[in-house]
């Protein structure tokens, strides 16, 4: 027969067990992005596979007016590049590091998002061997901008 405090003490550890379980295989709600991007993007895939292997849970969303999306998150012109991912009600525009998004999700600026204008060889899902071009991952809240990070060539 089990007594009362052996009882408890049993079912204290499981719980304990259990909670570290589910701490650990629950989705994490700042992990969801969602991309829209061209069918006929190889880049934009390829970007795709670093946010996963980096632990981000993707909806690939394909289009065929990728401006739309653009223009419904009012990503500035000079901003924008080949794909769009929205995340916790961020805009992440082109070749953004998970690094940098990672980041971004820790601190929760006052900001609409981050972008990498254009598309810098080098940067995630634009890799070409050893040749790396200097890029900066900018914070843009409306007309605003500032250097997040800096990559060197």
């Amino acid at each position: 027969m089990i007594n009362r405090r052996i009882f408890l003490a049993s079912l204290a550890g499981t719980v304990a067990s259990t909670s570290k379980v589910l701490a650990v295989s629950a989705p994490d709600a700042d992990r969801h992005i969602r991309v829209v991007r061209s069918p006929d993007c190889g880049c934009c895939g390829a970007w795709i596979t670093h946010l996963e292997e980096n632990g981000f849970i993707v909806e690939d969303v394909l289009s065929t007016d990728i401006e739309a999306t653009k223009d419904q998150y009012a990503v500035p012109m000079q901003l924008r590049s080949c794909h769009t991912g929205i995340i916790a009600g961020y805009v992440i525009e082109g070749h953004v590091p998970a690094t940098d998004i990672i980041k971004l999700l820790e601190e929760r600026p006052e900001a609409d998002g981050l972008a990498v204008p254009g598309m810098p060889i080098g940067s995630p899902g634009m890799e070409m061997g050893d040749r790396t071009d200097a890029f900066d991952v900018i914070l843009w809240s409306g007309g605003n901008t500032t250097v997040f990070s800096e990559y060197k060539g």
